[in-house]
């Protein structure tokens, strides 16, 4: 990934990398957290193949109009369990644009002290056709993320 326009978000989560890996390829967890404040994603807009040239795809539904959703299709590049998704997405079209972006990440699920998992966003999105302030994003997204986590062990 270049570094000009890379967004780096670190976080440590109270469960071990399976459950947090887990989180991210299981449709029934992922829809429950994943989304930034002011979006949801429905369950049925979920779907998950999780193995190198498989794919992440769903739809955020803007709270405030339910009109407004934007697909997200991702294509995963490198998978290892537990360990690393690597994958590129196209994301939209984005409101006010029309056009859809291509963003790449990179989710390295890391031990950390005493069963808990340090998770490493690294994101190259095109931050001008995105807007809008992606750190803020994840961080809401994972602060979901971990109440789920709390919730299920």
């Amino acid at each position: 990934m270049s570094n000009s326009g890379e967004i780096s978000v670190s976080r440590v989560f109270g469960a071990p990398r399976e459950l947090v890996y887990r989180a991210f390829v299981d449709p029934d967890q992922f829809g429950q957290w994943f989304a930034p404040a002011g979006f949801s994603v429905p369950l049925e807009t979920v779907h998950s193949d999780a193995r190198v040239g498989g794919f992440l795809r769903f739809t955020l539904v803007s709270d405030a109009d339910p009109g407004h959703r934007i697909p997200v299709d991702a294509t995963l590049n490198e998978v290892t369990e537990d360990e690393l998704l690597v994958a590129h997405a196209d994301i939209g079209p984005l409101a006010g644009t029309g056009r859809t972006a291509r963003i790449r990440l990179r989710l390295d699920f890391l031990d950390h002290a005493s069963g808990q998992t340090r998770l490493e966003l690294r994101l190259d999105p095109p931050r001008d056709e995105l807007g809008g302030d992606p750190e803020a994003a994840a961080e809401s997204s994972f602060t979901q993320l971990d109440s789920l986590l709390r919730h299920s062990l």
